[in-house]
């Protein structure tokens, strides 16, 4: 425990002091005419014999009234979080080919989307000292969550997301310009964008050469994924498995993004290579260092303030008991 104002203190012996000057001044000197002086006098009479009837409460209550303006506190242990000076944003893929049911998670079949979900909630619990944000992408590109350290945000708006929010068709050009354009005017040491889809650029105003080429002249590295098993398949009627047609993943273009911009490409066929891709984005986008040191307060001046109060309540039930 500690005191935030140690100084007040001090205070303790004014009223010691106080009363030494009064009686100083009474024996040197006439007191100074005060009006309905008898009523006064009679007050201070049986104040005077109230304290010496108990003197050591007055005591009391004025010692924990000067604690407690010095504000006594305690700390928590001290954290120190990690802070990297990085920013990493999430460009999700959630046009309609994102429905196709080719993955398994413990045994059971989930589609491309929810296989995203289960995996991202870890590697963004491990992203302390980044700040992440989310972009999501069909035929349109949208921020669904700007540049934060509240990772949680982050999470909660890619599990709500669903399949064909954003359109049909897929814009990769315009989900790396949105990119580029948030993270513009940022200060961070590094900026780095993670771009999943399972398909082609088949809409935006941007093609994804133009908006590579944006991300390389801002320093934006970028790390593509494309997800997609090569024999997929879907749940139909009945619990019967029906062929659909395989991941149509433009993997040349992928890896051409990844190389100009300084990052690397992945190939996700099933939930596990998308878990071991992630760990591996983990590992090369380490956090680095460590941040400021962070304790928190917890004020205790409540503590004698109470102990104040119930002495002046002893005091005044003792004063006006009957002789």
């Amino acid at each position: 425990m500690s005191l935030m104002w140690p100084w007040l203190l001090l205070t303790m012996p004014l009223p010691w002091l106080l009363g030494r000057w009064r009686r100083r001044a009474d024996v040197e000197g006439p007191a100074p005419f005060w009006p309905y002086g008898t009523q006064v006098g009679a007050i201070q009479l049986d104040a005077r014999a109230t304290r010496v009837r108990m003197p050591w409460l007055h005591t009391l209550a004025w010692a924990a009234v000067c604690l407690a303006a010095a504000r006594p506190v305690t700390w928590s242990e001290a954290r120190q979080p990690p802070v990297s000076g990085r920013e990493l944003m999430l460009a999700v893929d959630v046009s309609g080919s994102m429905a196709a049911d080719d993955m398994e998670i413990a045994g059971r079949r989930v589609d491309r989307l929810g296989a995203v979900k289960a995996v991202v909630g870890d590697f963004l619990a491990r992203r302390a000292g980044d700040r992440v944000g989310l972009i999501l992408f069909g035929q349109q590109a949208y921020l669904l969550t700007p540049l934060t350290f509240d990772h949680s945000s982050v999470a909660y708006q890619l599990n709500t997301s669903t399949v064909g929010i954003a359109g049909r068709e897929t814009a990769i050009g315009d989900a790396i310009g949105l990119a580029v354009k948030r993270m513009r005017d940022s200060a961070a040491s590094q900026r780095v964008l993670i771009l999943l889809t399972d398909g082609v650029n088949t809409a935006g105003a941007l093609t994804p050469e133009q908006a590579t080429q944006l991300a390389s002249d801002l320093g934006l590295r970028i790390h593509t994924i494309g997800i997609g098993s090569n024999e997929p398949s879907r749940q139909g009627m009945f619990g019967l498995l029906l062929p659909s047609p395989p991941a149509e993943i433009d993997e040349a273009g992928l890896q051409r993004i990844a190389q100009q911009t300084g990052g690397r490409y992945f190939r996700a066929r099933d939930a596990t290579e998308l878990a071991a891709i992630y760990a591996e984005l983990d590992r090369l986008e380490a956090v680095e260092t460590e941040g400021e040191v962070h304790r928190l307060r917890v004020e205790w001046f409540w503590a004698p303030l109470l102990l104040a109060l119930l002495g002046l309540a002893i005091r005044r039930h003792r004063s006006e008991r009957p002789a």
